[in-house]
């Protein structure tokens, strides 16, 4: 079945050499030809933009649209070979590793990449996918915004998909769309997390988690179904939970309530290693020795946490290999190969920020 972008582009070149638009002549505006061919507007850009890269095109600028001279003979360079990767963060945290790992396969099999970031916001990251469409990538590698809430973006996903441009999810996928992807397995691993702790001997357990993206939703599943495991115990569990964005000041007010009470958390575990570096600093702050007074885990293997004191207790994250895997995946797309869904399965890092419960 042909697709919207293609058959806007194959029409148009039809229209052209046929004689039905001359040399010099000028073409219909962007809106015409959304509806002559009830396509969105990116979509048009895109075939009109290839037809512009084959000559069949000439614009000019506050004037339109007009046939190129194409019985010419063009000179054409060579297409260049780019891949759109947008994230919700770039230069901060585990991205940079997972950016390397794509740029090292990608830049070796020939292809530079064009980064965006959304810093987790979906107005932002319209604005990515709206840059990386005008720029006429020939994939795309995209880390889901707010994953577990509704994307308004669901038009631009869609003109991705009737267009389609090879497109990769990793970290997290919308479940919605069937793009493949490369992710981890959130809700088993922090399951395992929590087992670790039960063996340690921890029973009240705090569990903070950010739940706007389906990471930490699955990650607090996880922490759920560990309890689910001990039900003798399971009324001691307490979670609270947060989205991208809300003030820390909020989260250590509500952490200062749970550790108030009676039966006060022994251990607390974070959604991620950031949080879990920013909370250990907290639980200083007011004189809470991590782990004698509490233990605390994180999520990530965020490099920092091993230089940490206490050196960081968490989950492994691939991230130079989720770059590297996203990056072969993509390649295998764009030769129309076919690519599996890759799942990780992160094991323990354990360190010394949690510690065995003394009774």
């Amino acid at each position: 079945m042909e697709n919207k972008y293609q058959k806007v582009k194959d029409g148009l070149k039809e229209d052209i050499i046929s004689g039905k638009y001359q040399v010099d002549e000028k073409l219909p505006t962007e809106s015409e030809l959304m509806k002559q061919y009830s396509v969105s507007r990116y979509t048009v850009r895109r075939a009109v933009g290839d037809l512009e890269s084959d000559h069949f095109i000439y614009r000019i600028q506050g004037g339109g649209m007009f046939v190129q001279d194409w019985h010419k003979d063009w000179s054409t360079p060579t297409d260049t070979k780019l891949i759109g990767v947008i994230t919700t963060h770039i230069a901060d945290y585990i991205f940079p590793n997972i950016i390397s790992g794509i740029d090292q396969v990608l830049s070796k099999a020939g292809y530079s990449i064009l980064i965006s970031n959304t810093h987790n916001m979906h107005d932002k990251e319209r604005k990515s996918l709206i840059n990386m469409l005008d720029s006429k990538v020939a994939g795309l590698i995209i880390e889901p915004t707010q994953s577990a809430l509704p994307n308004p973006n669901g038009d631009l996903y869609q003109e991705i998909k009737d267009d389609e441009l090879p497109t990769l999810f990793i970290n997290a996928h919308y479940p919605q769309l069937d793009f493949p992807y490369v992710d981890t397995d959130d809700l088993t691993a922090e399951q395992n997390m929590m087992r670790y702790l039960f063996e340690l001997g921890h029973q009240s357990i705090l569990g903070i988690f950010q739940v706007d993206d389906i990471q930490g939703v699955y990650r607090m599943n996880g922490f759920v179904r560990a309890y689910q495991e001990h039900p003798e115990y399971s009324y001691m569990s307490n979670i609270i939970m947060y989205q991208s964005g809300e003030s820390a000041d909020k989260i250590y007010e509500r952490i200062n309530g749970y550790l108030k009470q009676t039966e006060a958390p022994t251990a607390i575990v974070c959604y991620n290693d950031q949080l879990a570096i920013h909370v250990i600093d907290y639980l200083k702050s007011n004189d809470i020795r991590v782990p004698e007074d509490i233990s605390v885990t994180g999520f990530d293997n965020y490099q920092i946490g091993e230089y940490f004191t206490p050196s960081l207790t968490t989950m492994n994250h691939e991230k130079e290999r989720m770059g590297a895997d996203a990056a072969n995946a993509i390649i295998k797309l764009l030769n129309r190969d076919p690519v599996e869904n890759i799942t990780y399965q992160p094991e323990i890092v354990k360190r010394h920020s949690a510690i065995k419960l003394e009774k």
